[in-house]
């Protein structure tokens, strides 16, 4: 494909030219596919690859769970994508587990700002440690609606998907020991995946996406902890949007650049300005993946806002049952919202809460029940939820190809199984709730999440 002549200018600047053309060169092939499995899901990766009908390419080096395939195959039609077994995520991004181990020993109140579609909070969710609280933002209503989505089918009691402009979350009373800026920018590392971002790249919008950058910097800022870390992280190049934000942010608000731990086999580039500034790039010629730049940053020690939490206690008016069907380790507190109930783990409950009161919420906890007419009916996001007591229902195993009618909204039949509400199962891994009359099955899959192409 032809490259905008400006771009091959900045490459010029940045590379020597051997590295330029092998980088040209690497842009004209096809992208690598990666996918990372969810740890909660017991033996994810045998059963997904067989799933998919593929071979594991190789593990992804700077991440766990994570392997490229031997081909791309079509994702929406594996059941295990749906069930929250896997990810599709792009493998240079999730060096961001590198980051989140550098500097994360504990539980930490953590926020993902441009979180959408979900591939970086997914992973946030597996690796941050137990009693952690992450709190996963988009401000796009219809790309939050499917970051939600994601989030849901990942199944983890202590996230929380919201939609809030960074000022807004920046000027509210919430302070967070991590914050990852996966910041909006002008794509040059997605060129080879995405031919619109070479369509609309030019110098203008590189200028206009690092004043963006810089804006969303400065509105989320006051939202860090003194002493906390942010990663901060674009698919691009250009040193305005990645080097020179780095240098902006270190001069204006005093951080640090944190040093990451990189094996040196993994072959991703420094600072293509200063080598002494510990960035990192991952470019096509040199890492199985698309581009990517990130750097980790502390900011100086000050003085914490005075926030005094609200105690949160399950109001009385959840039905019992409801409280039935999640497992521990958690405990958990319990509310109703409009026509749901949800569950905060106890511990972290007050949080959460308080992110509620404060903020837009899609995903105020794990949506347990839904009421239809006089009675509470389990919710779909129960079915996903790693906390879900599977045996407080009847589990029905289902074959591929009504896990796939399923997941279409189609009617069900299902021979000899129970009436009433049942727990679908699709290699043993939970699937979603249908209520079974006897001669058919009500599906009660989420109508705005079914496949929308044919399934036959």
């Amino acid at each position: 494909m032809p490259f905008p002549q400006e771009f091959i200018n900045i490459l010029d600047g940045a590379l020597s030219a051997s590295e330029r053309d092998a980088l040209l060169n690497a842009l004209e092939r096809n992208p690598e596919v990666s996918i990372r499995f969810n740890p909660a899901v017991p033996d994810a990766e045998r059963l997904v690859l067989e799933s998919l009908g593929c071979r594991s390419d190789g593990s992804v080096e700077w991440a766990e769970n994570a392997v490229y395939l031997d081909h791309r195959p079509q994702f929406t039609l594996d059941p295990m994508l749906h069930q929250g077994s896997y990810y599709v995520q792009e493998a240079s991004s999730m060096f961001l587990e590198q980051a989140v181990r550098r500097c994360v020993s504990g539980p930490v109140r953590a926020l993902d700002l441009c979180a959408a579609p979900g591939g970086k909070s997914t992973l946030l969710a597996s690796v941050l440690p137990k009693g952690s609280l992450l709190v996963c933002n988009e401000i796009q209503r219809g790309r939050a609606q499917i970051l939600a989505e994601n989030m849901a089918k990942w199944g983890k009691a202590a996230a929380m998907v919201t939609c809030n402009t960074p000022k807004q979350i920046g000027e509210s009373s919430l302070m967070f020991d991590l914050i990852a800026v996966d910041a909006p920018c002008s794509g040059e590392g997605m060129f080879r995946k995405d031919e619109g971002a070479v369509a609309d790249w030019s110098l203008q919008n590189v200028e206009m996406c690092a004043a963006r950058q810089r804006q969303i910097i400065e509105d989320i800022w006051p939202a860090l902890k003194p002493g906390g870390y942010m990663i901060y992280s674009t698919c691009t190049f250009n040193r305005s949007e990645d080097e020179d934000n780095v240098r902006w942010i270190m001069d204006k608000y005093g951080a640090t650049p944190i040093r990451i731990d990189v094996n040196p086999d993994w072959n991703i580039l420094g600072s293509l300005t200063d080598d002494e500034l510990p960035v990192y790039h991952f470019m096509q010629h040199r890492t199985r993946g698309e581009g990517f730049f990130i750097c980790l940053l502390q900011k100086p020690d000050g003085t914490f806002r005075d926030v005094s939490l609200r105690p949160f206690r399950t109001d009385p008016a959840v039905p019992a049952q409801c409280r039935d069907w999640l497992l521990p380790p958690y405990d958990f507190e319990y509310f109703i919202k409009g026509d749901s109930v949800y569950a905060l783990p106890a511990p972290l409950a007050a949080d959460m809460n308080q992110v509620n009161r404060e903020l837009y919420t899609l995903i105020p906890g794990v949506e347990v029940a839904m009421r239809k007419g006089h009675d509470w009916v389990p919710a779909h996001a129960l079915a996903m939820s790693d906390d879900l007591d599977r045996f407080a229902f009847c589990n029905v195993e289902v074959s591929r190809k009504q896990a796939l009618d399923y997941l279409h909204c189609d009617v069900l039949h299902l021979d000899d199984a129970p009436r009433g509400i049942i727990l679908l199962t699709y290699n043993g891994i939970p699937l979603g709730f249908a209520k079974n009359l006897g001669n058919r099955a009500n599906n009660m899959y989420p109508q705005e999440w079914r496949i929308r192409i044919s399934v036959s």
